[in-house]
C-alpha cells in the first residue's frame, strides 16, 4: 500500500464531499486543487462553501490525519477525477480541465491503480481519459490499469446526505475495471451500486439531467404561451395535474447550476443530428431570462419608475450557488437596460454580491426589510423559504412579478 489510498484531483462542489465521505470511511485521502487560497482553507479545515454538515465532517477529517491538501497530487492506489467540465461559447463541451488532471497524475501511476472520472463528462471521455494516460505513459500499454466513470447524483442542499445515500451507477471500462470501483464506492455508500460499462454510465447521467431540462423547458413554454394568452399558468399546472397520468413541473425563470443548464449540451454533442428535441429545450430555458427581463421593463417603460428589487440570486432554492443562475444574468440585464435605475438585489445567502454584479454601479445588494419598505416593483427570482414567510400584508400594496408563483395570488 502507497501513504495514500485515494488522491481525489479537484476540490470543488464534488470533489470535496467525495474526499470527506472516503476519510469518514477510513480511507488515506489526498485532496488537490490549484488554487493556493482553497487548498489553505481546507488544510485547515475550513470548508470553501456552504453545504449542510460539510464544514464538520472536513473538520473531523482534517484533524483524524485522513485527508490531506495541496496544490499536487500524490501517489496512490485510486485517483478520482473530479474537475470542472463546462462548455464554450458555442455549447462545445470543454474536458481542458481533465486533460490537465490526467496530464497531473500521470506520472504517479503505477500497475494496479483505479482512475475514476466523477465529472460529468460526454460518451466516451473515460475511454478518452485512458487514451491520454496511455500516450502521457506508453510504457503502461500492457499494463493493469482500471478505468471507470462514476458519476454523482447529489443536489447542493442535501450533498452529505445524498453521498452516501443515493444509489450509484458504476461503470467501468471493462468488467474488472466496475467491480473494483464498486468496491470503493461500497466502503461509504449505503445506496444500491449498480455496475455497468463507462458509455453507459455516462449516457445515463446526461440522460437524467437532460430528462430535468425537457420537463422543465414545457413548464417554461406554457407559462409563456399562458401570459400571452392572459392566462394564470400556476392554476392552470394545478388543474392539469389533478390528471391521475399528468405531472407538469413548476416554471421558473431559467434553468440553473452546473448541471441541468450545461449536461444536455454534452447529450448533443454526442449526437448533433440526433438531439432535436434537447437542443430545443435548451433553447426555451436559455430563452426564459429574457422573457422575464421583459416583462420588468415593460414596467419600467410604463411606470417610469426609477428603481426595482429582485429577490434571490441563487440557481435554486435556499443555497448559495451561484453557478449559471437566470438571476444573475437578469439582473445584469435589467441593469443595462436602465442605467438611471436603482436596482436593489436581495439575497440572503450571500454576503457579497459576485464579481460581476459589483462592477455594476447602479446595482445594490439589499437587506429583505429594507427593499419591503422602500421599493414599489418586486420581482421573485428564487423561492428561498425565507421569501415564502413574507407576509402577504405586506406584499398587496406592492407590483409583483413572481417567477415561481410563490405569490401567485398577488402577481401583476
Amino acid at each position: 500500500m502507497s501513504k495514500i489510498d485515494v488522491c481525489v484531483v479537484g476540490m470543488g462542489y464534488i470533489g470535496l464531499p467525495t474526499s470527506v465521505v472516503l476519510a469518514q470511511a477510513g480511507w488515506r485521502v489526498h485532496g488537490v486543487d490549484i488554487n493556493e487560497q482553497v487548498v489553505e482553507s481546507l488544510s485547515s479545515g475550513v470548508a470553501t462553501f456552504e453545504e449542510p454538515g460539510l464544514s464538520q465532517a472536513l473538520s473531523n477529517s482534517v484533524i483524524s490525519g485522513n485527508l490531506t491538501v495541496s496544490q499536487v497530487p500524490e501517489k496512490a492506489n485510486v485517483y478520482i477525477i473530479a474537475v470542472p467540465t463546462p462548455i464554450d461559447a458555442n455549447n462545445e463541451p470543454d474536458t481542458s480541465f481533465i486533460r490537465s488532471a490526467v496530464q497531473s497524475v500521470a506520472r504517479l501511476i503505477k500497475a494496479d491503480d483505479l482512475i475514476v472520472l466523477e465529472s460529468t463528462s460526454p460518451v466516451g471521455t473515460t475511454e478518452l481519459l485512458r487514451d491520454i494516460l496511455l500516450d502521457l505513459r506508453p510504457d503502461f500499454v500492457d499494463v493493469e490499469l482500471y478505468f471507470a466513470h462514476c458519476p454523482e447524483r447529489v443536489i447542493p442542499g442535501s450533498m452529505m446526505k445524498e453521498i452516501i445515500s443515493n444509489d450509484r451507477v458504476v461503470g467501468g471500462i471493462d468488467g474488472k475495471s466496475a467491480e473494483k470501483a464498486a468496491s470503493l464506492y461500497r466502503s461509504f455508500c449505503q445506496g444500491e451500486i449498480h455496475l455497468t460499462d463507462a458509455r453507459t454510465a455516462e449516457l445515463t447521467k446526461l440522460t437524467e439531467n437532460s430528462f430535468r431540462d425537457v420537463n422543465i423547458a414545457f413548464a417554461n413554454e406554457l407559462s409563456i404561451v399562458a401570459d400571452h394568452l392572459g392566462v394564470n399558468v400556476w392554476e392552470v399546472i394545478e388543474l392539469a395535474n389533478r390528471h391521475p397520468r399528468v405531472q407538469i413541473l413548476q416554471p421558473g425563470p431559467g434553468v440553473g447550476g452546473h448541471c441541468i443548464a450545461v449536461d444536455p449540451w454534452f447529450l448533443v454533442a454526442s449526437a448533433p443530428l440526433k438531439t432535436p428535441l434537447i437542443r430545443s429545450a435548451r433553447t426555451v430555458n436559455d430563452s426564459k431570462p429574457k422573457f422575464v427581463v421583459d416583462r420588468i421593463a415593460k414596467y419600467l417603460h410604463e411606470t417610469n419608475r426609477r428603481s426595482v428589487a429582485l429577490f434571490g440570486l441563487a440557481f435554486k432554492a435556499n443555497v448559495e450557488d451561484l453557478r449559471e443562475s437566470p438571476a444573475v444574468s437578469i439582473v445584469q440585464e435589467v441593469a443595462k437596460l436602465f442605467p438611471d435605475v436603482r436596482v436593489s438585489v436581495v439575497e440572503p445567502f450571500v454576503d457579497v454580491l459576485p464579481p460581476a454584479l459589483q462592477e455594476i454601479v447602479n446595482v445594490h445588494h439589499a437587506d429583505l426589510q429594507d427593499a419591503l419598505d422602500s421599493e414599489q416593483l418586486i420581482v421573485l427570482l428564487v423561492d428561498h423559504d425565507i421569501f415564502k414567510m413574507i407576509p402577504q400584508s405586506a406584499l398587496t400594496a406592492k407590483d409583483l412579478i413572481d417567477t415561481r408563483g410563490i405569490w401567485k395570488e398577488l402577481d401583476i
